[in-house]
């Protein structure tokens, strides 16, 4: 079996290779076909809500399936996105809070079965990608499927579903950094009953990190089931609950000592904790309910719809060296010299914050023709309800007399920190600072969308419209703003008989933004365009999927760059962003190769590049997977490169860096066992340097063994 027929895009070369004559004429396909076991595919509940085949979308779409995950031993949602072009997919290096994404140089929203899933910061769990049968990144706007959102696109993960076929995995994970997971992965029918289905999926894992003193242990639960009411009728619900005990990996170094040289000369260490132990932790709890249904209702129209309710919780309290004016973070004494050779004050952040989901998509999809013109119609309206809550502090460097620059008389140094040797005392940080501590507003937002879109096909066109209405309305404290839009995209891709299709769309997003101008007038939501040209391939006498884009975004109603600080917001503002991106999988024998590049041309609405995006990126992966006397065996080498990136102001710029990452394994009966190593030199890098004075360590060296045992 080719290893090219297990990569997520396979679905979309097989059905484009069964359903056209000028795909389909080669002596070998459908031998190919036969012994084919596709693994990742767009559905109902995917990033484009449709499973039309990837090379029928006038758009960029990539995906990484469980698999190739697992293969390029991802231990992070974040880390799933490293091998895909025009993407950051560790923004702030190594992260346990969240999965800092930027797609195209923009922050995009995260979805979990095409509904949102992520709100804000620090009030939810992540995704463990065991759960995961595959991720997805739309690029460019996609407001007319999803309503307010970025014009770089979204992210969408796909859960894992129940099967008829049973199946039954055993996972047991050790590595570095005493990494300790175990997980489990069980599906099929209950009982005789066919009409029923299960899976199970569980994991426990107990890890340190490359941080001294945090933590990351976990606990999920994702039980799901499938009712078979009929040929026309299936109803899926997931639970998932998620729980997390950690601390923060981001310790927000300061910029002298990592990036540029200290006053002392001294460097920080990467895995420096700047916290207090006792004080710092990240714990987090989600639960959600998710439920997915759809209806044949004849030979032309389904109706489908999912629906979730999510509450969802983090308690985040964190330490760090305070960031004092002018980005500087020492405290000097009289002479000149630093006081305590480095001893600095710390900024102490309580946030006791809870989110609550109520939303459901409905959708009808129908296809039928008029005439020569084919039509894949979908109708959809969608209906979201979210409020979020925190409590807590924000104490600014208690114990800094702000007129001597010294410790004051009140707490002195006690709370302070030396960043070039911590050292940590045995502090009550909630009693001293409880009178800081105040319940902030609950904030509920509302979202009404309906939206329509049809693919029509004529011949070896296929053209793609969409148009969506919104009203957005959030409110907090009784102050109350509404927002009404009308998004729209158009799409068209022309599928040449040699298996090229050059393809040409155009989108739009909107982000709503909260306040007013100073006069009465509400702001204005932020709008983006995107244009975008690009060029599918896949070719008749070989296996391989090849896609390259250009894409210019244009995003508007940014803050006026020019105001002086005493001026209202006017919005004038605009940031732009142009690109090209390069994606290609081709199997020859026993070989895979994956080849991701993209550069990003980035400008803010105040002239400088947007910060911590690279301007180049380029990953490439090789996969041997042997037939004949070596079958079982299985490796894989990837390479990965990110150019200079900047602070925001083009003042301080990142270091470029390239890591390597490999697997070696292999596959007997039952059993699978793998070892995978990321940045296998273990590089020492900064993932992003900001000018406000801090920067991120990236992710050192891990190594983690894995055997799996299938039954």
């Amino acid at each position: 079996m080719f290893n090219f027929y297990r990569t997520p895009l396979a679905l979309a070369i097989l059905s484009t290779l069964s359903t056209a004559s000028t795909f389909a004429n080669e002596p070998t396909s459908e031998e190919n076909i036969e012994r084919i076991e596709v693994y990742g595919k767009l559905s109902h509940y995917s990033a484009t809500k449709s499973d039309t085949p990837i090379m029928d979308v006038a758009r960029s779409v990539s995906i990484e399936d469980l698999s190739q995950i697992i293969d390029k031993g991802a231990l992070t949602l974040d880390d799933t996105f490293t091998y895909s072009a025009g993407v950051a997919g560790q923004t702030y290096g190594f992260a346990t809070r969240g999965d800092w994404i930027k797609v195209r140089g923009l922050n995009v929203p995260q979805y979990q079965d095409s509904l949102q899933s992520l709100f804000g910061n620090y009030n939810n769990t992540r995704p463990d990608i065991f759960t995961l049968e595959q991720v997805e990144i739309l690029k460019g706007p996609a407001s007319v499927l999803y309503g307010k959102g970025s014009p770089g696109g979204l992210v969408n993960v796909v859960s894992k579903t129940p099967k008829s076929e049973a199946a039954h995995q055993v996972v047991v994970e050790a590595g570095n950094f005493n990494r300790k997971q175990l997980a489990i992965d069980s599906t099929g029918t209950i009982g005789s009953n066919e009409n029923w289905l299960y899976r199970l999926v569980s994991v426990v894992r107990n890890s340190d990190t490359q941080v001294n003193h945090v933590e990351d242990k976990s606990r999920v639960l994702a039980p799901s089931i499938t009712w078979l009411a009929s040929d026309e009728t299936e109803v899926t619900m997931l639970v998932n609950y998620t729980d997390t005990e950690s601390d923060t990996g981001a310790q927000f170094l300061p910029l002298q000592g990592t990036l540029l040289a200290a006053p002392n000369g001294k460097k920080i260490a990467s895995d420096s904790y700047l916290g207090l132990p006792r004080f710092n932790k990240y714990d987090a709890e989600t639960l959600a309910v998710t439920l997915m249904a759809s209806h044949d209702i004849n030979d032309y129209w389904q109706l489908s719809a999912n629906a979730r309710y999510t509450d969802a919780s983090a308690d985040y309290q964190q330490a760090w060296s305070t960031f004092l004016p002018g980005g500087n973070r020492y405290i000097y004494n009289p002479d000149g010299s630093l006081y305590k050779d480095g001893t600095v004050p710390r900024t102490f952040y309580r946030n006791d914050a809870t989110s609550e989901q109520k939303v459901i998509d409905i959708r009808l999809m129908g296809e039928f023709n008029t005439g020569d013109l084919e039509h894949k119609v979908l109708f959809g309206t969608q209906y979201q309800d979210v409020t979020t809550d925190s409590a807590g502090y924000y104490a600014y460097a208690p114990g800094l007399d702000f007129t001597t620059g010294l410790p004051d008389n009140t707490f002195g140094d006690s709370l302070w920190v030396n960043v070039f040797n911590p050292q940590y005392v045995d502090v009550n940080v909630d009693a001293l600072l409880a009178p800081y501590y105040t319940e902030n507003p609950e904030t509920n937002s509302k979202d009404l969308g309906f939206y329509i879109s049809d693919q029509i096909d004529i011949g070896l066109w296929s053209i793609t419209l969409g148009a969506r209405f919104d009203d957005s309305e959030s409110e907090t404290s009784g102050d109350s703003q509404s927002d009404s839009e009308v998004s729209l995209s158009a799409g068209v891709i022309y599928k040449f008989e040699n298996g090229v299709s050059p393809y040409i769309n155009y989108a739009e997003s909107f982000e709503p933004v909260i306040g007013d101008n100073g006069q009465g007038k509400l702001l204005k939501p932020q709008r983006g365009e995107q244009i975008e040209l690009g060029i599918k391939y896949v070719p008749t006498a070989f296996e391989g999927f090849y896609t390259i884009a250009w894409f210019d975004i244009e995003q508007t109603n940014l803050s006026d760059p020019n105001s002086n600080p005493q001026e209202f917001q006017q919005q004038s503002g605009k940031a732009k962003i142009s690109g090209i991106e390069f994606e290609s999988l081709t199997a020859f024998g026993d070989f895979r190769l994956e080849l991701n590049a993209s550069k990003l041309d980035t400008e803010s609405a105040d002239g400088y590049k947007l910060d911590s995006v690279p301007e180049k990126q380029a990953s490439a992966w090789l996969s041997y997977e042997p037939s004949g006397n070596f079958e079982g065996f299985k490796s894989g080498l990837g390479l990965r490169y990110s150019s200079e990136s900047f602070d925001g102001t083009d003042t301080y710029r990142t270091p470029s860096y390239t890591l390597t990452d490999l697997m070696i394994g292999y596959e007997i009966n039952q059993w699978d066992f793998a070892v995978n190593i990321r940045n296998l030199t273990d590089k020492t890098y900064y993932a992003t340097c900001l000018g406000r004075g801090d920067c991120f360590p990236g992710e050192e060296r891990t190594i983690v063994g894995r055997v799996s045992y299938n039954f």
